[in-house]
Order: structure tokens, then sequence, then C-alpha cells
């Protein structure tokens, strides 16, 4: 069965991160042979100062394939990964959606993009979850990383939200590569501009230095740029990976 994977607020300012505590339960579920694992996606939620947040606010969310029998032991050792080691400080949450089993789907969705806008409590997340019939746990601290470890969930299930973890590793920044191996030589699905075109396979892409991919229709996308020059695609900078 299909299960999504939500976790939040794992680390403090001087250590760990999200990101990281995410790879990790990855690895648990991976090493136990209970499933396969896909790509992990970092959400943003709102930038307020009165959310407690170390950076940049933002929820991981990961889908796997596993059986019915393994969903408890991955819930029981997940949450067990998170007590034991996130940073002190931090309070993580963890949510865990079997896409089958879900209430209501679009409702899980509307929080998701609520937690963009608005401040949210736990006493919020925890009523949806229990309405919706999903695993939602705190595993330390205030447990407010439930909030996002629920939205996080919501929000992959859009397949329209979030960047996926990690940097391609294609060529030297600056090189130029064709569209046709990029795909061929990465998990890149397609290579889309920041205003929608799809770029044709046999077009050309100058590397910068951060290859970031986002999910967007359900998709693996590698973003990209008109120059100023118009004369050259161009992965996108930092400043355009702030709107996925």
């Amino acid at each position: 069965m299909k299960i999504y994977v939500g976790i939040d607020d794992t680390d403090n300012i001087d250590q760990g991160a999200t990101g990281a505590s995410a790879n990790q339960v990855i690895k648990i579920v991976e090493e136990n042979h209970w499933g396969s694992c896909q790509g992990l996606t970092r959400h943003q939620l709102l930038l307020h100062p009165d959310i407690a947040y170390t950076s940049h606010n933002s929820s991981m969310c990961f889908i796997a394939e596993i059986e019915a029998a393994c969903l408890e032991p991955l819930i029981e050792e997940a949450g067990q990964f998170l007590e034991q080691h996130s940073a002190p400080g931090s309070d993580p949450g963890l949510c865990v959606v079997v896409e089958e089993q879900l209430r209501d789907t679009e409702s899980l969705i509307a929080y998701g993009y609520e937690t963009k806008i608005r401040i949210m409590t736990k006493e919020e997340a925890y009523a949806l979850a229990g309405k919706l019939g999903v695993h939602l746990s705190e595993h330390g601290g205030t447990g407010l990383g439930v909030i996002g470890a629920l939205a996080g969930v919501g929000l992959r299930m859009t397949n329209n939200d979030g960047r996926f973890q990690g940097k391609l590793q294609l060529k030297a920044p600056g090189a130029i590569i064709n569209v046709a191996e990029i795909i061929s030589s990465s998990p890149v699905e397609r290579v889309q501009s920041v205003d929608g075109y799809v770029l044709r396979e046999d077009e050309e892409v100058r590397l910068g230095n951060k290859l970031k991919t986002v999910l967007l229709d359900g998709k693996r996308i590698l973003p990209v740029y008109r120059r100023e020059d118009g004369l050259a695609w161009e992965t996108c900078t930092n400043s355009h990976l702030e709107h996925y």
C-alpha cells in the first residue's frame, strides 16, 4: 500500500536538520525491507515572527510502498528514532497517511495550503488527523512539529508543491547540456521554464551552481529561466526557487 510520511521540527539552530532525520527514517524502512521509498520533498510553510521555527519553517515528506503488516512497526520505529535523535529543544512531529484509507483528501490538502498563510495550532492538527483517520504523533518538546508534519503530507499530495531534497550531479557549473541528456542521466522527468514552457529534448541548458528539482504535475521538474541576454536557458537561482 502507498503511504505518505511527514516529519517536522527535529532540529535546533546549532544541530540537526529535518531533511537528514527524514532520510534516516527512509533508511530504517529500506534496511528493514519494509518497502521502497520515493523522493523526499521540502515544503515551505508560513514565515511569521510568532511561529517558532529554526530557519525556514519547512517540513519534509516522502512516499513509500509497503506491506500492510509493516505499517505499525514503521510508525513505532520512526517515532522512537525521532525521540532519540532529534536535537535538544526541538519539537518533533510525525504524520503517516495511508492513501487508500484517507477519508478526505481535499481537506488534508486544504490544511496544507492554509499553513502557508495562517498560524495554525496543534489542536487543529490533531482534530483534523482524527477526522481523517491518519496517524499524527509528537516525539519531544512541545510537539508543535505535528502541525508541519501533517501539512507536509497535505502539500505533497497536491503533486504541485515542494522541492526535492538534494542537488543533481550532472556537469560542472557553466557547462551546456541538452534536455535529452539531463533526462537520461538523472531523475528529472521534465525541464520546464518558470513561466511554464516545457523545453524540447534538443534544447540546451546552461548549468548553474545549484541544481534543484521541484514537484509539479506529479513529476520531478528541473526549473530553468531565460537569461537576460535571451541567448540561453539556465538552471534556476535561489531567488527563483523561493517560489516552489
